[in-house]
């Protein structure tokens, strides 16, 4: 049985030791076992995201040696996944040997969320809707556009001023895609609102929580926001870059899971910060946002600059 066909099997509901035991063995090197974690991530992120939970508090307990292993329940609602998404989804990972960019892995794998069951969406709202971090989405009109003068004319050291500076010097975008291209507007409504609001948010939570920009930071806020709110592009960009490291970098897989436990476990502890009304905020200093809120600043094992050291 070659990576795809494991990755594939192993897209199923898996017990607590089973899980455990795969994460372990995988921590030694062994490929099969990667696999199929690999292929829990999969399945979680794809088909069922009421496992997201249980299955990334077994990762992150088992990878970072503390905390609580928690039964994944039978019987949880899921979508199938067809051959048609098993197509698109190793499409994508083999694509990773032309190289991708912060831009185009973002938009392939956004991709793939056209590529799950139809029945995938519903699931996905339903979850959306009963979990502790999202309670905004419920009550909260969808966000229009951040005004980027607006931000510019917040005083020095303050939230919007250091946002402005950012999108302005390093030509990134007031919202990471565009939400009209990628349809979010299709979405129903919880999705719609945190989909938009993450868009908006995803840069004044680097900053807030305390991540830098780059490719390891980037991998450990995807699941510090799959914490927060269970956020479905998350969890399908660290199912498809674990899938990736199985069947192309496996001497990387080790740091996968150590950055996604790390933002897990850092997500679990800091207070929701979908809540919080960011606009209201733009003149406060960061560290003052971080005192009001309770936020803890992300901490690694791994330097900020691993892989664009490793690169250069």
């Amino acid at each position: 049985m070659d990576a795809r066909q494991q990755i594939q099997q192993a897209a199923a509901w898996v017990d607590t030791e089973t899980l455990r035991d795969s994460l372990t063995a995988a921590r030694q090197g062994d490929a099969g076992s990667q696999r199929r974690v690999a292929g829990a991530m999969v399945w979680a992120a794809f088909s069922c995201p009421d496992a997201i939970e249980p299955v990334y508090d077994i990762i992150a307990a088992t990878w970072l040696g503390s905390g609580q292993l928690p039964d994944i329940p039978t019987g949880l609602t899921q979508a199938p996944l067809e051959a048609s998404f098993w197509n698109a989804f190793f499409s994508a990972v083999d694509d990773a040997e032309k190289g991708y960019d912060a831009a185009s892995i973002t938009a392939r794998v956004a991709a793939l969320g056209g590529a799950v069951h139809p029945s995938f969406r519903q699931i996905s709202e339903d979850c959306a809707r009963r979990h502790r971090g999202a309670g905004a989405a419920l009550t909260n009109p969808v966000p229009g556009r951040t005004d980027l003068d607006e931000l510019g004319a917040c005083g020095d050291s303050s939230l919007g001023q250091t946002l402005y500076r950012m999108i302005v010097e390093k030509g990134y975008d007031l919202e990471v895609l565009d939400r009209e291209a990628i349809a979010l507007s299709a979405l129903p409504r919880s999705l719609r609102y945190l989909n938009t609001r993450i868009l908006q948010m995803h840069d004044v939570w680097h900053l807030v929580a305390g991540y830098q920009t780059t490719a390891s930071h980037e991998i450990a806020i995807s699941a510090f926001q799959l914490a927060q709110f269970g956020h479905n592009y998350s969890a399908m960009f660290l199912a498809t870059i674990t899938a990736i490291s199985c069947t192309r970098r496996p001497a990387g897989f080790g740091i996968l899971m150590q950055l996604a436990a790390e933002g897990w476990r850092h997500g679990r502890k800091t207070p929701a910060m979908m809540d919080i009304h960011w606009e209201a905020e733009w003149n406060r200093p960061v560290e003052e946002i971080r005192e009001i809120y309770g936020i803890p600043v992300y901490q690694s094992v791994f330097p900020a600059n691993l892989f664009e050291s490793v690169a250069a």
